[in-house]
């Protein structure tokens, strides 16, 4: 099922990751094991986001993914259930 990871991370926690140059790691990380088809980095809600759009194959792949934002970075993390385009269409073609 295509979701996406919101995550917005503790600005201190982050603060300190950029300082020390080490940010890039966990992001690294997390975008080599969802390969995400589509990556965005903001600042949402006044803190440091990134939603990654991504094929998760089980929900108990949540836990694994979710750990390090939670851990390295102190994150508040969201999944949710997307469509794309064609995923639209295809919804809306089928009886109500």
């Amino acid at each position: 099922m295509r979701v996406m990871l919101e995550a917005t991370m503790d600005t201190d926690k982050a603060n300190e990751l950029v300082r020390s140059g080490k940010l890039p790691e966990p992001m690294r990380e997390t975008m080599d094991r969802v390969k995400p088809e589509s990556a965005c980095f903001t600042a949402h809600e006044g803190g440091r986001t990134c939603c990654l759009v991504f094929d998760m194959q089980d929900s108990s792949q949540m836990p694994v993914i979710a750990e390090p934002f939670f851990t390295d970075l102190g994150a508040r993390v969201e999944f949710s259930p997307v469509m794309n385009p064609d995923d639209l269409a295809k919804g809306l073609s089928q009886p109500g």
